[in-house]
């Protein structure tokens, strides 16, 4: 039994650390969050809401100055303040705001939201645990192989994850009358300024699949649904 006292510590240090960092960033979302009062946007969300027969989708602003879009472990949907302030500035368009809230709205309708924390602290609390248990069986390289799976699984999950939050988007979006040449037009804006901004990507687009790779998987999607 003792031999594996290490493995089942580390369990439930991962489980713990998990129910932290989801209490941690509620209590950070709650204090640094208003809700969503553009009735332009408002409106688009009533058209989403009414396509996925539910009474309203609730979208609230995330005080922050980056370019990003959140499904909170407990299901809610966020847009940052610094996505608001380019629509309001013109540079995105309602409906390519629309096509953010409703890529939100697949991580939560698919169970992403609850698989992994925004702030990452879940991967890092399974990288610990895992190097717990290594350790014990690979002295000195341990650590170094459980980072190595953590961050190989975490980005494969990741990839995953986004292309199908992105096909769930593109059927809501069509479904709702606005389609999915916002979310295309979306990411076409978002990759020039990563290019204008020496390599920078906006958060919204940080450890996702390649811009040109999601695109043109959405337009496979439109030939699909077109035949």
């Amino acid at each position: 039994m003792l031999r594996f006292t290490p493995i089942i510590l580390g369990i439930l240090y991962a489980l713990a650390m998990y129910r932290f960092s989801v209490w941690r960033t509620s209590r950070q979302l709650d204090a640094q969050s208003t809700p969503l009062t553009d009735p332009v946007l408002l409106d688009l969300t009533r058209q989403m809401a009414s396509a996925l027969d539910l009474p309203k989708i609730k979208v609230n602003v995330y005080e922050v100055e980056p370019i990003n879009g959140l499904a909170a472990p407990d299901g809610r949907i966020f847009i940052t303040r610094g996505f608001l302030d380019r629509y309001k500035q013109g540079i995105v368009t309602a409906e390519e705001l629309a096509s953010v809230i409703a890529h939100e709205l697949g991580h939560v309708a698919l169970g992403h939201s609850r698989r992994r924390m925004i702030d990452f602290s879940g991967q890092n609390a399974m990288r610990t645990a895992l190097a717990m248990v290594l350790g014990r069986f690979i002295p000195f390289f341990g650590p170094w192989i459980a980072n190595m799976l953590t961050s190989l699984l975490a980005a494969r999950l990741s990839r995953v994850d986004e292309y199908e939050a992105d096909a769930y988007a593109a059927a809501l979006l069509t479904k709702a009358g606005i389609g999915i040449e916002p979310q295309i037009s979306l990411f076409e804006k978002l990759e020039a300024l990563t290019q204008s901004n020496h390599g920078t990507a906006p958060a919204w687009l940080m450890s996702h699949p390649k811009t040109g790779d999601r695109i043109a998987a959405l337009r496979q999607l439109q030939l699909r649904w077109d035949a």
